[in-house]
């Protein structure tokens, strides 16, 4: 597998639960959010398709830039708050139930091919 295609599947992730998020916003707090935390006014719809669309369009930009080794070791980086908010809102503040903790099973797949993407592309670098 080359770092391009670590990329792609980078971009899989965000596109396939951002757009979930966008597009059936409702379905991802009634599935996703513990009934404690769970809301059906209009601006948690809002903000939920808000942050779909926002992981849509890092989705869109991961298919047509070309990520550097450099930009694939920063990716890993910043996503391990991520790690610690997923944790932090399933087990302390349980908002998340085990269908919200996909997105740490996302975050997870999107470290690894970062991390993945990130040595092939050292590797794809120092060949050129």
């Amino acid at each position: 597998m080359s770092a391009l295609t670590a990329q792609r599947l980078i971009a899989a992730v965000f596109l396939i639960l951002g757009g979930w998020a966008l597009f059936a916003p409702q379905s991802v707090i009634d599935l996703a959010v513990t009934p404690e935390y769970r809301d059906d006014g209009f601006l948690t719809r809002f903000a939920m398709a808000c942050f779909g669309a926002q992981a849509c369009i890092f989705g869109v930009m991961s298919l047509v830039v070309r990520y550097t080794s450099r930009g694939f070791l920063v990716f890993a980086l910043i996503l391990l708050p991520f790690f610690v908010f997923d944790w932090y809102f399933h087990s302390v503040v349980p908002v998340l139930n085990s269908v919200g903790m996909l997105d740490l099973v996302g975050n997870i797949a999107m470290f690894a091919f970062a991390l993945y993407g990130w040595r092939r592309a050292r590797a794809e670098e120092a060949a050129a």
